[in-house]
């Protein structure tokens, strides 16, 4: 009997409180992904696919929409991904400059340029280089800044 009379009261208590819950978290506006923290962010563009260059545009175009100044952003291009920041084969100079002016930052592996013989000349104006990509994103990584790698 005292173990029908205990059921009872927390089927009875819970049924009382999922209700009341459920109520308050209608009341209680969805949290934004707009939040106070700063984020630091590192993408890896290794890839010459076009699709997967507007693709990260459009990344790139969310964070900074979502967290504004609260997030610094730098690319790392390597390897194939090299022809985002060169002259003349860059399909997204537009979107990059774009993106540029809000504080994104791009960088190219000088290994990369080496390889391929591209010279700073043939690098889009206020593109950074690094020694060496893969070591770029590494470090980053070692300060705490999250990866990402672009593509699909």
């Amino acid at each position: 009997m005292k173990v029908i009379l205990v059921v009872t009261l927390l089927v009875t208590g819970l049924s009382l409180t999922i209700p009341a819950a459920a109520q308050q978290a209608k009341k209680t506006p969805v949290q934004s992904t707009q939040v106070q923290n700063n984020h630091k962010v590192v993408m890896q563009l290794s890839s010459a696919d076009t699709s997967e260059h507007r693709g990260l545009m459009n990344n790139l175009k969310h964070l900074k929409e979502g967290w504004g100044d609260s997030v610094m952003v730098e690319v790392v291009v390597h390897g194939p991904g090299i022809d985002l920041v060169t002259k003349g084969k860059s399909t997204q100079q537009q979107a990059l400059q774009a993106m540029m002016a809000k504080g994104v930052k791009f960088v190219v592996c000088r290994n990369t340029m080496k390889q391929k013989n591209i010279t700073e000349e043939q690098i889009l104006p206020n593109v950074g280089f690094v020694p060496m990509g893969i070591g770029e994103i590494i470090q980053k990584q070692e300060q705490g800044w999250s990866y990402l790698k672009a593509g699909f």
